[in-house]
């Protein structure tokens, strides 16, 4: 008998689908399509939310980062410091304004940027540091603020899978320059398309990156410098809007599936460690030597899952001519890394036959 299927994410609007479909609506009734109230709406309900006093909605997480820095100063010629472990787009952004990207090896346990390694790869060059909060889990700013004031070196979090995540209790994207967040439809607030927005404690950073996403316009056909042209759509900034007010409940529902999985698989696999309560678990990764064949029971058992990454940054050709350094704890990582199915739709009963799959691998058992 083929088992019913336990799909990794179900992005189909669920009982927010009809304040989804009032929203869209109301946007086309209105027939203001880029840049108009929504827009500020969400960024001041966002703001407000996050725990900052500015959001700048942009069209992508990759652009939020780049304009992060770019609001710093950064440009061309200037190093900047990413996580070896991470979704090549932080440093894709890096790489877009004529940086070049560093990569720095992980802590083994959080699997975001090591402090100690952060400090030792800082050199004349190096300008910023981007610390990604991976898979909803903070990561360690004050190891890596420690390193950055050391240093006068910018520090842009990469808050793209950590909505409402805080650190030691401080919401994530406030400290240093900002944070940039990502609303692409698999995040835990997610938009029908791509999106991002910059969060800021800074006036002046939220203005400059309010240009340079406008086409460096400080009115209409009038560019002061070269930006680029990436804003946040009504109809995005408008359901964004409607399921920001469920992203507290949501976020709950995720920890609560998270501490089942925990007291679950202690046995079975490594679960990555929770190193902060203020994780939301955006992905619930686990850790195994045998990665590959887990994840080949689990699709025989109907059960999908994810890799997130099954290559570290200093592997990936994109970013050969950079000369990345050695970084084995992100290789290794990388290698037995499989993420299992959460997300605020996942049944109880759904988690219990994940939970179980995984501990029958372990046992040697196949599931009939």
């Amino acid at each position: 008998m083929t088992p019913t299927p336990i799909p990794f994410i179900d992005l189909r609007p669920g009982d927010d689908a009809a304040d989804v479909r009032a929203a869209i609506e109301r946007v086309l009734a209105r027939g203001w399509f880029v840049l108009g109230p929504e827009v500020e709406a969400f960024e001041a309900a966002f703001a407000a939310a996050s725990g900052a006093r500015h959001a700048v909605g942009v069209a992508s997480g990759t652009d939020a980062v780049a304009l992060l820095l770019r609001a710093a100063g950064i440009g061309r010629g200037d190093e900047v410091i990413v996580p070896a472990m991470t979704a090549a787009y932080t440093a894709l952004a890096v790489v877009s304004i004529g940086a070049r990207p560093i990569f720095v090896d992980v802590d083994p346990e959080r699997l975001t940027l090591d402090p100690d390694a952060c400090a030792a790869a800082v050199a004349s060059r190096t300008k910023a540091i981007v610390p990604v909060h991976l898979y909803g889990q903070p990561a360690d700013l004050a190891g890596v603020g420690r390193v950055a004031d050391r240093h006068g070196l910018a520090l842009v979090e990469d808050c793209c899978q950590a909505h409402l995540a805080t650190c030691q209790g401080v919401p994530v994207g406030t400290r240093g320059t900002g944070g940039a967040f990502s609303f692409y439809p698999t995040k835990n607030l997610g938009a029908l398309g791509d999106g991002g927005a910059v969060l800021t404690n800074d006036a002046a950073v939220a203005h400059r990156v309010r240009i340079l996403r406008n086409g460096g316009q400080t009115d209409r056909y009038h560019h002061v410098e070269a930006g680029i042209n990436s804003r946040l759509d009504e109809i995005q900034a408008a359901v964004l809007r409607e399921r920001l007010s469920r992203l507290p409940r949501l976020t709950a529902r995720r920890r609560e599936l998270a501490a089942f999985y925990r007291r679950h698989l202690t046995d079975a696999v490594i679960p990555v460690r929770e190193c902060d309560p203020g994780h939301v678990y955006h992905l619930f990764p686990v850790r195994s030597a045998r990665r590959d064949a887990l994840q080949a029971h689990l699709r025989t058992a109907g059960i999908e899952t994810l890799i997130h990454y099954p290559v570290a940054l200093p592997g990936q050709q994109a970013f050969a001519a950079f000369a990345p350094a050695d970084c084995p704890v992100a290789a290794r990582a990388a290698r037995e890394l499989l993420s299992l199915p959460l997300h605020p739709r996942l049944a109880d009963a759904d988690a219990a036959r994940v939970a179980d799959a995984v501990g029958a691998f372990w046992k040697g058992r196949v599931l009939a």
